[in-house]
């Protein structure tokens, strides 16, 4: 019985439709295939969900606001575009921005010329103990794409919760993979 029913999950996810992707204007000169269904966040949506002194260059998010795509230039800049030196920076940052970090991959790829530095990752935060609100742990699905350029660097963010990684985790490969950068 126990097996029956792994078997139907399994097979009824094979068949679960992926977003359709279509290619987005993200910025003069940046494009990328994101879900159809994904909109642009507005200025007070992203300022509650993400503070920042620095606006995201395009953030888009999903009906439901449980899935966000963003694109931001970092206020690191590597003068000489060491991809070596900034992959480790970078990832020593993502250890330091959580309570927890499970990478699950990381790595540089080639993206239409260009090199990313990637880290995929779930990571936990715990809640606060001085507000009710937020003592839950917060689990998050994190893809994130690092392109170093001479004086700048751009952050491209896909993030979920944890359990909806399995819903996402491929179409959010697809969106980085689908990067074109004049």
């Amino acid at each position: 019985m126990r097996y029956s029913l792994i078997i139907l999950l399994l097979i009824f996810s094979a068949f679960v439709e992926k977003p359709k992707l279509v290619k987005t204007k993200l910025t003069e000169g940046m494009s990328a295939s994101i879900p159809a269904s994904f909109k642009p966040m507005d200025e007070m949506d992203f300022t509650q969900r993400y503070p920042s002194v620095r606006a995201p260059l395009a953030a888009f998010t999903n009906e439901d606001r449980d899935a966000d795509f963003s694109v931001n230039i970092s206020a690191t800049q590597w003068p000489d575009a060491d991809v070596a030196m900034a992959s480790k920076f970078f990832r020593a940052g993502l250890t330091n921005l959580f309570d927890k970090v499970d990478f699950i991959s990381e790595g540089v790829r080639e993206v239409h010329g260009k090199q990313f530095i990637y880290f995929e990752i779930e990571s936990r935060m715990s809640g606060t103990k001085t507000n009710e609100e937020n003592r839950s742990p917060i689990s998050k699905y994190t893809y994130i794409q690092y392109l170093v350029e001479k004086d700048r660097t751009l952050v491209f963010t896909f993030s979920c919760q944890a359990r909806a990684r399995q819903d996402w985790e491929e179409t959010a490969l697809l969106m980085m993979k689908s990067l074109k950068i004049k």
